[in-house]
Formats: C-alpha cells, structure tokens, sequence
C-alpha cells in the first residue's frame, strides 16, 4: 500500500459540512484547540485539521449536504480521544462553546464531555479513565476486540 503522509493507514476520517468553511477553522482552532494541516480551493472549498491524532476533513455546504444547523436536527457524533482532557473542557468552556454534557466519567469508563460546534455538530472529548470490559457494564459481545500490535 502507497504511504500517505497525510493520514495514516486504518484511519477513519470524517467530512463535516460547514456552512461558512473559514469561520468553522477559526472557530475550531480558537475553541477545541485544533490544527490546520492544509486548505484548498478558491474559495476554501476543504481542510484538514488534526487534534493530537485525531483528523478530520472539514468541507463546504453544497447541493446534497447541509450540516445541522441548517438541517434543525443532528445528524451524528464525533468522539476524540484526548491525554488532557480536563484542560480541554476548562478551554472550552471559558471560551463560551455550548456544552451539552458537562466532564464525567461514563458507566463504560470513559471520562467525557460533549459540546456543539457553532454548525450544531456534537462533539464528544473523551479519556479512558478505567479499563472495563463491555461485559462488566452490560453489553454483549458479539465479536472479540482484535487487539493492535
């Protein structure tokens, strides 16, 4: 397989549609601490952004796609993984984000918070903060988790 230097092999990258692409980097670098890779196009039709290893493509509103607040509803959930969450929520919440979840620690063990962009999309930041199995907290497992090397 070719190496991209981009983004590594076995990523998920998502795409989220901004209605005002260059307000949504700001916004995202001011309030969630994000890095801008690379834009394109003229006018800025697409970005990338990472957040410690997180990335994630960011796009334009056109024909076919509208983000939620156009929409009036949501229309999924980001989950990233952060060393320092507490700090990250301390930022974001000075900076005035909308959070719709305040920092706790979940039944599955994750420490997290959740926040709305200012397109309405929902943000979970998250940290393990203890090892459970499925199991423990009430889930079946149907498969076992392939570990990594």
């Amino acid at each position: 397989m070719q190496h991209n230097r981009s983004v590594p092999v076995d990523t998920v990258l998502p795409h989220i549609i901004y209605r005002d692409l260059p307000a949504a980097i700001d916004w995202l670098t001011a309030n969630f601490a994000f890095t801008e890779h690379y834009r394109y196009g003229d006018p800025v039709s697409g970005a990338q952004l990472y957040l410690g290893r997180a990335v994630i493509m960011v796009n334009r509103t056109q024909p076919g796609f509208q983000s939620p607040a156009q929409l009036g509803y949501a229309t999924q959930s980001l989950t990233i993984f952060l060393d320092d969450l507490e700090a990250h929520f301390e930022r974001a919440r000075a900076a005035g984000v909308t959070l719709v979840e305040d920092l706790h620690e979940t039944v599955y063990g994750e420490l997290q918070y959740a926040a709305l962009d200012l397109d309405g999309h929902h943000w979970l930041f998250s940290r393990h903060a203890r090892d459970l199995s499925p199991a423990d907290w009430g889930a079946s497992i149907a498969t076992p988790l392939i570990p990594t090397p």
